[in-house]
Order: C-alpha cells, then sequence, then structure tokens
C-alpha cells in the first residue's frame, strides 16, 4: 500500500483554527492556532484530560466545524465546507485508527476494510482486493475470513489500520491506538506504525502516553485549549492565541 502521492502542499494547514463552545459559560476549547504538518510527518499530540485534544481531533478529522479560522487539508479550504461535501472528504483523504477499534463484530476482517471502500466509489471489482491487500501489508493476508470476536486485541487494531489504509489516504489520524492494548501488542502496533511511516504515510497520533509519543517526530502538546511545540522546528511552525508561539 502506498500513501497518496506528495503534491509539495501541506497536508495539514491549520490558520487561526478555533473552536468555541457555547455556554453560559462559552468554552474555548481550542485557540486560534497555526499548525503546518506536510506530506510524511509524523506527529504527537499531547496533553492531559481536557486539555482540548479530542476537540483538536474531530476538527483535523472533519468530524466537527471551527468557530473561526481556516483549515486546509491538502490545500483544500475545508472550514465552510457543507456537511455532505466535509463527509466524501473525509472518506477519501482521511484514514481513522481508534482506540476501541470500532469493527463490524459479525463482518470478517476483509469485509471490514472492504466496507471503508464504500465512501470512496471505488469500483466493486476492485474492492475485494483492495481490501486483501491492506491486510497482508499489516500481516494478518491469513485472517481474512476471521470475525473480529476471534481476533486478540493487537489483530484487531491491525484490521483497524488496514481499514484507515486502503483508500490510500493523505492522512493517518490516530486516536489512542495502544489504549486498549498489552505492552507487546502496542509495541507490534506501534512497530506497524513506524513502517508506515517510512514508507511516506503521514501520520498524527494522539496520545497520553509519552512513550507512544517519543515514536513521533514532532511533540505538539496542547494545554487548556493552546497548542505548543518543543522540537527541533522552526519556532513559526505552531503560534497559537494572541501573544503565544512554539
Amino acid at each position: 500500500m502506498a500513501p497518496a502521492p506528495d503534491t509539495g502542499v501541506p497536508v495539514i494547514e491549520l490558520r487561526g483554527l478555533a473552536r468555541t463552545y457555547p455556554g453560559p459559560p462559552p468554552v474555548e476549547a481550542l485557540c486560534p492556532t497555526d499548525l503546518v504538518i506536510s506530506a510524511g510527518d509524523y506527529v504527537a499530540v499531547t496533553g492531559p484530560s481536557g486539555s482540548g485534544k479530542s476537540t483538536l481531533l474531530h476538527l483535523l478529522g472533519l468530524l466537527d466545524g471551527p468557530t473561526s479560522g481556516t483549515y486546509l487539508l491538502d490545500g483544500l479550504d475545508t472550514s465552510t465546507l457543507p456537511d455532505r461535501d466535509r463527509s466524501t472528504l473525509r472518506g477519501r483523504r482521511i484514514g481513522f485508527v481508534f482506540q476501541s477499534f470500532h469493527l463490524l463484530a459479525y463482518r470478517t476482517a476483509e469485509e471490514n476494510v472492504l466496507l471503508a471502500q464504500l465512501y470512496n466509489h471505488t469500483p466493486r471489482a476492485q474492492r475485494r482486493q483492495s481490501a486483501a491487500e491492506a491486510l497482508e501489508r499489516v500481516g494478518l493476508g491469513h485472517r481474512l475470513d476471521a470475525l473480529p470476536t476471534t481476533l486478540s486485541g493487537g489483530e484487531r487494531q491491525r484490521v483497524a489500520i488496514a481499514r484507515a489504509l486502503v483508500n490510500r489516504p493523505s492522512l493517518l489520524l490516530c486516536d489512542e491506538p495502544t489504549g486498549n492494548l498489552d505492552s507487546a501488542n502496542a509495541d507490534t502496533v506501534m512497530e506497524l506504525l513506524a513502517d508506515l511511516h517510512g514508507e511516506g504515510f503521514t501520520i498524527v497520533i494522539i496520545t497520553h502516553d509519552t512513550t507512544v509519543a517519543a515514536r513521533a517526530g514532532r511533540t505538539v502538546t496542547i494545554k487548556d485549549g493552546i497548542l505548543s511545540e518543543t522540537s527541533e522546528e522552526p519556532p513559526a511552525r505552531v503560534m497559537t492565541g494572541a501573544g503565544h508561539a512554539a
């Protein structure tokens, strides 16, 4: 499986992106934020509970819209898209990996991956082959017909990663991908993500686990809705709120 071609345009570009939930009192869950994530980046977003990680995840994943600011995904302005167009873009450009796997219990591993292609309008004749190739890529080519209830936690997460990969997305967005796994399976999943990053996939991991975050090339921290970055990246890469700069 190969990622979407690199066009030279950032995969993610946030320009003053913010999200405020109405009150009373209003809650500024994400302060105005600028952030650039280029093709092939591997970024961990960390922070304590209630810091704004989930809000950022929902915005990056096009599951929610901002109160203000601009979100460019592959150079496309998503900020004012209607829900239908947002859903279409999400299905084509973003692959999700969740802590709880979100697999259909009575569908085989192959069927769970195959169903992700319905949103991408993949021709019927190609779906089964693409699903099998994605499962082969994550080391489960021999478990195509297995139901999730017969798989280990690590295998279920690898099925979820195969589902995320099958449409060759621009972005792999992972939410606590090892949160429900023991240490051995967590290591296997993190090694797989590292391999995918090596192949050119752009990966963003939302996590509170410092061990998981340490695997990424960049770490962005969010606290009280404010993003900051400590890395060797230029300071202009992340700026949050008035007077806040990484």
